[in-house]
């Protein structure tokens, strides 16, 4: 009788042993393990983050606007057309929002006068709707606009066939990719950088 006990309690602590092994719980414990280290203090600079949000957002501007010249060169129709202005059926640009937790968007000249941008937002576009008039060098620009915000903006250059398909029709043709970071993805992908 004790050899059938000592037999049922082995067999039970076995059972035990490998469901509490599973790969599920395998994988729950390395997120476990991520979750911990981005909990942990870090020192991260302001330095830091803009450096983060520059990379990141010449990538990001790079690869989507690389996209979307395609997708206009093989357009069919207007329409096509202006739903690829307004960034609806790019598949890659959904895929990148998700992957960076961005928010990717086409500005023009006349977004100088929208108000849901900030002030700052609509002087950085001023600056670039002039030095599109007057054929000067555009450079990228990053902004903090409040405490959990960045946003990175890179000009289309005037001559790319973006810029003439998606705006046109106004008088100083100007495109601009404007990418909202938030902060705490920021300060997430900087974390991991310096692991």
């Amino acid at each position: 009788m004790a050899h059938f006990r000592a037999f049922v309690l082995s067999t039970a602590v076995t059972a035990l042993f490998i469901t509490a092994c599973t790969p599920d719980r395998i994988k729950q414990t390395d997120a476990l393990k991520q979750q911990m280290a981005d909990m942990k203090p870090k020192r991260i600079t302001n330095a830091d983050m803009v450096e983060t949000v520059n990379v990141l957002g010449e990538r990001i501007s790079k690869a989507v606007q690389s996209d979307l010249l395609d997708d206009l060169q093989k357009a069919n129709g207007p329409a096509e057309r202006a739903r690829l202005c307004q960034l609806q059926k790019l598949p890659r640009l959904t895929a990148i929002e998700e992957k960076y937790g961005v928010d990717i968007q086409l500005v023009s000249g006349k977004d100088v006068q929208n108000q849901s941008l900030s002030t700052k937002e609509r002087e950085v576009l001023d600056a670039y709707l002039y030095n599109a008039e007057q054929k000067l060098p555009q450079i990228s620009n990053i902004q903090k606009i409040n405490d959990t915000l960045f946003v990175y903006n890179a000009a289309v250059p005037t001559d790319n066939i973006i810029c003439q398909t998606c705006f046109g029709d106004q008088k100083t043709p100007l495109a601009v990719w404007r990418i909202l970071f938030p902060k705490r993805e920021v300060v997430r992908r900087v974390a991991i950088k310096k692991k």
